[in-house]
């Protein structure tokens, strides 16, 4: 009896179910029944169902329409993109729609035409595109060819109108393709008297490996027997190679400029006798000209193989090509803060060698933070200064022993050399003076230790004049009673010579001024 009850409320329980099912399939088959769907609907025009800029439905012909699409952004962006080239008005247009209501547009191109309906329906926007020459029963189809083959056309007038050359290669290296500048380049290299055919000619070496996808040269030889330089760039299809060219004219001229520039100014530094080496950034030497090597007595392989700048000087310092430091920890702050001068331009300094040999070297930056270093022998330089500072000195120690005092005045009136007499006689030092040792400024001086007399005034005159002039004597005396035998006579290059003498004053006669030449003054 229990698996007997059991059975049969089993039994009821699925005959409930199934009742129940089949209600509720009726019940919605019965709502369902008196909606209608776009998706439903027996036309085939490009319908969009939008809620502001979100689109809530569409047919199958409109959502094919958007995915023929190219254009970025959203649903709403993309087939406003395809709309507004084509209707004139069409946004403001949608912004007046909850206002009118409804509207129809024509497209601006009257063939193909296409037309377009928009209407406001419970504040939703129902957007109808249809095709005017195929019919509302045509469907969308045609406009999704159209969109295809609007956008197929706008390719090709691109590659059409593309600056460089572009065509397909198939495995045996053939043209099996090719754009506009192609064939118009193809007939300018095609002798006289032959046409453009199938199969197309072949301008470059055809791609046949990997290392052809780099981008590479090739030249082309026109009839007229100039070259046109081309840059190849080359991808790899199924059944071949895609290749471009791009014309490299200019920039093939340009490297040959910068070529030759080059080797003038390699020629041009293999010429001086200053020993010139740049070292990029990193302070590796980049250029060097043949009188480094004599003058540092580097190795011309040492130098080839770019060591950097603390290599070099250690190498000199190696071969007694620097100045002898006193302890090496120094001397290699020293050359860091050289190398930090010259970055700058601020390095300047004079080696003294152990040889004897003195060099000026010089740090200058360049750009991008590269240095040069320029190093020239002023040894004989050096010597010429020592030698005519001993003269110099030899000749002061001479003057300087005469009893007469002696000053010299160039042709400007300035005062270029005095013996150790003068400075006794007139009570100072020139060399010693702050202010100009000018002649003006010593006749002053001569006055305020003398009498007045016109003798300085002519001496001011004398030393003034340009051109022949004889020498000639006067005497002066001095406030403490001392007679002065005065000589002015004229020296090389337009310089003058006064000489004072104390004459003994047994000699001493009445001051007068002796009779001077005429001289010519211009």
């Amino acid at each position: 009896m229990d698996w007997q009850i059991f059975f049969a409320a089993l039994s009821a329980g699925l005959v409930a179910a199934a009742v129940g099912i089949l209600a509720l399939w009726f019940s919605h088959s019965q709502v369902v029944g008196f909606e209608k769907s776009i998706f439903t609907d027996e036309t085939r025009a490009a319908i969009f169902l939008f809620d502001g800029e979100s689109l809530i439905d569409s047919t199958p012909e409109a959502r094919g329409l958007l995915a023929a699409s190219q254009a970025p952004g959203t649903e709403w962006e993309k087939l406003m993109a395809f709309l507004a080239p084509r209707f004139d008005g069409l946004e403001a247009q949608l912004l007046r729609l909850p206002e009118l209501g409804s509207f129809d547009l024509a497209s601006r191109c009257a063939s193909p035409a296409l037309t377009l309906r928009a209407e406001h329906r419970g504040g939703l926007s129902q957007l109808e595109l249809r095709d005017a020459a195929s019919g509302a029963t045509q469907g969308s189809d045609p406009l999704i060819q159209r969109a295809v083959l609007e956008e197929l056309g706008m390719l090709r007038d691109a590659i059409a109108a593309a600056p460089l050359l572009v065509w397909r290669e198939n495995g045996a290296g053939e043209v099996i393709w090719a754009n506009g500048p192609y064939l118009l380049q193809s007939c300018a290299v095609l002798t006289e008297g032959r046409e453009l055919g199938w199969p197309l000619p072949r301008l470059f070496t055809p791609a046949t490996s990997q290392k052809d996808l780099n981008d590479h040269r090739q030249n082309l030889k026109l009839p007229s027997g100039q070259q046109a330089w081309f840059t190849i760039s080359s991808k790899v299809e199924t059944l071949g190679w895609l290749r471009y060219a791009v014309q490299a004219d200019g920039a093939v001229q340009a490297e040959t400029a910068l070529r030759d520039f080059m080797q003038t100014f390699t020629k041009t530094f293999a010429q001086l006798p200053i020993g010139l080496a740049i070292f990029d950034a990193d302070r590796k030497l980049q250029l060097f000209n043949p009188a480094l090597l004599d003058l540092t007595q580097l190795p011309a392989d040492f130098l080839s193989m770019r060591p950097t700048l603390l290599s070099v000087l250690d190498a000199m310092r190696d071969r007694k090509m620097l100045p002898e430091p006193k302890d090496y920890r120094g001397w290699r702050r020293q050359l860091s803060e050289m190398e930090k001068a010259a970055a700058s331009g601020l390095y300047e300094e004079t080696w003294n060698l152990p040889d004897g040999q003195t060099y000026k070297v010089v740090g200058r930056p360049h750009p991008n933070g590269a240095i040069a270093l320029m190093i020239e022998d002023i040894s004989t330089e050096m010597l010429r200064t020592r030698r005519f500072r001993a003269d110099l000195e030899l000749g002061q120690s001479v003057i300087d022993q005469l009893e007469d005092a002696i000053a010299v005045f160039d042709q400007a009136g300035l005062l270029v050399m005095s013996n150790a007499a003068y400075a006794q006689l007139w009570g100072h030092n020139p060399s010693a003076w702050v202010s100009d040792c000018s002649l003006r400024s010593l006749s002053a001086h001569w006055r305020s230790l003398s009498p007045p007399s016109g003798l300085w005034a002519e001496v001011e005159d004398y030393v003034a004049t340009i051109g022949d002039r004889e020498a000639w004597h006067a005497e002066a005396r001095l406030l403490d009673g001392r007679l002065l035998d005065c000589e002015f006579a004229p020296l090389a290059g337009g310089a003058t010579l006064a000489r004072f003498r104390v004459q003994p004053v047994t000699q001493a006669l009445p001051t007068k001024l002796a009779p001077r030449a005429k001289q010519q003054r211009r």
